[in-house]
């Protein structure tokens, strides 16, 4: 199925039905009491998040979610029926907004958020029976239901987020660490769409990694992907940075590493401070072992190297992906107070 991060959808409940003025009527009981019923409430408009959902395509082709009208009182106070109503599946990590104002955020399996209550039934007129009042007219109509413009954005929920210039080896990687089979070719902007992968470490633990689609100088204003695929490092818990330590055009892998960082750094400050792995890539590559000698002398932190195509250094990578995710998370579980 496409990926689609982005939707606009128009939701609107039910109608609550109206009330009813009916009275009783029957042989020998001249003067029967009120017996209007109830109406029956309209149809609500929820959303659910789903593990088994991972595009907004089917909101964007859609488009319109109308729930019924709940249907008017009859005699013999009998309540209308009920409208059905609406729940739409949509994947873990949808954002809703009504323009700019963010209504809800659905980060967690199973949260649901109830986007346009249905309409309450009116009441027949057997409500408004008194001792002065023994035939009474009145009744109350249902209430309106509700219309919302909404936007939606899908931000992507994974523990480490795969990020480097187009062309850094980041499909090649996560298809060698999980069953994700993403688009490899030797051109720029490969991948279209971020690519979701379960990676194990060989001892019953897995994590969660995002390939995210090239970026390039200029993103955070528009430039190649754009901000477009930078939302979805927001939800990452902790960065991967791979780098190609002999870039075809002759750039320098650390200039290259600036360029990436600033371009977080301008979509986001917080951002830009989640926590990185630096890993050099396409080490099977001539001269990569001087080059790489070069990078260390440059880069204050530990730099990890590795080739995707030839599995030089995996073992070792993933070693050190799973250590860092368990620092971090000690780290957070002392800054919560958690143990």
């Amino acid at each position: 199925m496409e990926f689609v991060d982005e939707a606009k959808i128009i939701v609107r409940s039910g109608k609550g039905g109206n009330g009813t003025v009916a009275f009783r009527h029957e042989r020998n009981v001249p003067l029967g009491g009120p017996t209007g019923g109830d109406g029956g409430a309209g149809g609500s408009v929820s959303f659910r998040a789903d593990l088994n959902r991972d595009t907004l395509l089917p909101l964007a082709r859609t488009r319109c979610f109308f729930a019924r009208d709940g249907q008017p009182g009859g005699g013999n106070n009998r309540s209308g029926a009920t409208a059905d109503d609406i729940l739409v599946p949509v994947p873990v990590g949808t954002v809703f907004f009504a323009g700019d104002n963010l209504l809800a955020d659905l980060d967690q399996p199973g949260e649901e958020w109830l986007a346009a209550p249905g309409g309450r039934g009116g009441r027949g007129n057997a409500h408004f029976a008194s001792p002065t009042n023994r035939t009474p007219h009145e009744y109350t109509r249902g209430e309106e239901g509700q219309e919302l413009d909404l936007r939606l954005e899908l931000k992507l929920i994974a523990d480490v987020g795969l990020l480097g210039l187009p062309n850094a080896g980041k499909s090649t990687l996560l298809s060698r660490l999980s069953a994700a089979r993403p688009k490899i070719a030797d051109y720029p902007f490969t991948t279209l769409k971020p690519q979701l992968g379960i990676v194990p470490d060989g001892y019953g633990h897995e994590l969660v990694m995002a390939d995210i689609p090239g970026i390039i100088a200029g993103a955070a204003e528009g430039a190649g992907m754009g901000m477009r695929f930078l939302r979805h490092v927001e939800r990452c818990h902790f960065l991967l940075h791979l780098l190609d330590i002999s870039p075809l055009d002759g750039s320098n892998p650390l200039d290259n590493l600036a360029t990436i960082n600033q371009e977080l750094l301008q979509h986001s400050p917080a951002l830009a401070e989640k926590p990185q792995l630096v890993v050099v890539n396409k080490m099977d590559l001539p001269d990569s072992e001087a080059a790489l000698a070069i990078l260390h002398q440059q880069v204050a932190t530990p730099v990890i190297a590795i080739s995707a195509v030839t599995g030089q250094g995996i073992k070792e990578m993933l070693v050190a992906l799973f250590n860092f995710r368990q620092t971090l998370r000690h780290k957070d579980n002392a800054t919560h107070g958690t143990v």
